[in-house]
């Protein structure tokens, strides 16, 4: 499997190891829960166990509710499950992205920030521009960056949606945008909106209907020139490295 392909399903990965972690800590039973996604992976309790290098009687007592699975061990539950499908050729995720708000190739990165980081931070890490609405106080919580022209052409509206809502008060980063009006009309379409839109790349000043929909959505808008999405990711990466729970500590 060539490598940028790789690369893409370790995106979508990370949603569904985010999806299904939360899942087990909503659950009013977490030894039934972790039991559904075992059993859904269609991983053994004997190989489940190998992988996370513990034994077995260990994943059934969490299993049958004779222990309480901490964060440290649904981390690594997660973690196992994927590297299993992985292993697989990603059966199991390749169905799953995309009923969860993702098609490979659509999400390039994304992480989850360990503490804040406000939106004048945000910008000045990127060398943005805040247009529209002004806020730069505003807290935002995690990333994720998105190739738009990919994103429109793959993702539904209801895909959209549970993309936006991962965490409400995230950045959502639109690159390849040549004038960044498609990106925000999903916004706007979207009944859960982010805490800020970037838009990398565009090819002359950005759509004067973009910053007015910002503006009514009440959305900082963060236009950056940086000249790669490549950097962007790597200018993104470096303002989270001291604040970050990495997501490719799950997966």
């Amino acid at each position: 499997m060539a490598d940028d392909v790789m690369e893409e399903l370790d995106y979508a990965a990370r949603m569904v190891a985010m999806r299904i972690a939360g899942d087990i800590v909503v659950s009013s039973s977490y030894g039934s829960a972790l039991k559904k996604w075992r059993e859904y992976f269609e991983v053994s309790q004997n190989e489940l166990a190998r992988v996370m290098g513990v034994s077995t009687s260990v994943i059934s007592d969490y299993e049958k509710g004779r222990r309480m699975p901490g964060a440290r061990f649904i981390r690594r539950f997660v973690a196992a499950l994927i590297a299993v499908d992985r292993s697989r050729g990603w059966k199991k995720v390749r169905h799953l992205a995309p009923l969860i708000g993702t098609v490979p190739g659509a999400i390039i990165d994304l992480e989850e920030f360990e503490e804040p980081v406000t939106v004048s931070e945000l910008s000045e890490a990127i060398e943005g521009i805040v247009l529209g609405y002004k806020d730069s106080d505003r807290r935002v919580y995690g990333y994720t960056v998105v190739h738009s022209i990919k994103a429109i052409l793959s993702l539904s509206g209801l895909q959209f949606m549970v993309l936006f809502g991962l965490n409400p008060q995230r950045a959502m980063v639109f690159t390849n945008s040549q004038f960044g009006r498609s990106p925000l009309v999903a916004v706007r379409a979207s009944p859960i909106k982010p805490a800020s839109v970037v838009i990398h790349g565009p090819k002359r000043d950005i759509d004067p209907l973009a910053v007015e929909l910002a503006r009514l959505d009440g959305i900082p808008l963060i236009v950056t020139m940086i000249d790669s999405p490549e950097e962007l990711v790597d200018r993104l990466r470096s303002l989270a490295s001291s604040k970050r729970f990495r997501l490719s500590s799950v997966v």
